[in-house]
């Protein structure tokens, strides 16, 4: 594990009139517990497990020492606690918190995957992946809308967001940034027909 703990302790002398001393020296530390209950939200959703299930593991099965599972949750859980990227992946690969995100041991379960390779993760998708990702986000949004108002609506409406994020230098899919704008599009899934604004 990373050594990442602070061996030091404050003392607040004029609190109470009793000695207060905080230490900061936990060798197992997380500032993300909170995703614990995204964990949950996510397990009765289904969400997770939908997206996987949209992906084909075409990999050598001799060269894998991560499951795709972990991977999608990895980033999905990483992003969701404030690392966009995954250049946070070499100290969070220890966090005992993000471990227990990816049903790992956090204490002795292994190490999280490394940048590098969320990075060839990340890549590898084909467009037949991310449309089938796709679809099955919009699944369980709508299944879970369709649970909550009882089935009584007969049209969802998702606001695309076409807020320009200008890319700077040679970046990768760096082209991609302003062919990606959707302007309308409409599907009909599960029942429902989309219109994205």
């Amino acid at each position: 594990m990373n050594d990442d703990s602070t061996r030091q302790s404050v003392l607040f002398s004029d609190l109470s009139g009793k000695l207060v001393i905080a230490k900061f020296d936990q060798e197992h530390a997380s500032s993300d517990g909170g995703a614990i209950l995204l964990q949950a939200c996510d397990r009765r959703l289904g969400l997770t497990e939908a997206l996987i299930g949209g992906i084909d593991d075409q990999r050598q099965s001799g060269k894998i020492r991560h499951a795709i599972g972990g991977l999608v949750r990895q980033r999905l859980y990483g992003i969701a606690c404030g690392y966009p990227d995954a250049n946070d992946a070499r100290r969070l690969g220890s966090d005992p918190i993000q471990k227990l995100l990816c049903d790992r041991d956090p204490i002795k379960g292994a190490e999280l995957a490394s940048q590098p390779t969320l990075s060839r993760f990340e890549n590898a998708f084909s467009r037949a992946e991310l449309y089938r990702m796709g679809v099955a986000l919009a699944d369980t949004v709508i299944e879970r809308h369709r649970r909550r108002l009882k089935r009584k609506v007969k049209r969802i409406t998702i606001d695309l967001d076409p807020t320009d994020d200008p890319t700077h230098g040679a970046q990768q899919l760096a082209v991609l940034v302003h062919q990606t704008k959707p302007k309308f599009s409409g599907r009909n899934v599960s029942g429902y027909i989309l219109l994205g604004n």
